[in-house]
């Protein structure tokens, strides 16, 4: 489902226009990234959870020459699905 879908189908719930259904999920996601930016977990009841993660930097290949090539550390977004989402979709 692309962004244009999801919008279409919390505006078909009734509660926000398309326009104010555009613009929560905007605000969302600006939101959850400055707020990932910030702290570590995030937690959505009903939702899931966002942790950030460090990647520790590690040696890997080049796929097309085979030679090796250090990759850096780095920070990574996770997520785990809340219980009721995964419960659904199984």
């Amino acid at each position: 489902m692309k962004k244009g879908e999801f919008v279409a189908a919390m505006s078909a719930h009734g509660a926000l226009t398309r326009k104010d259904a555009e613009h929560f999920l905007t605000v969302f996601a600006d939101t959850l990234r400055d707020s990932l930016q910030r702290e570590a977990r995030i937690a959505l009841p009903g939702i899931g959870v966002f942790t950030v993660q460090e990647r520790a930097a590690r040696t890997g290949r080049n796929p097309a020459t085979g030679q090796e090539i250090q990759i850096p550390a780095k920070k990574a977004v996770k997520f785990k699905t809340a219980k009721e989402i995964a419960d659904a979709v199984a």
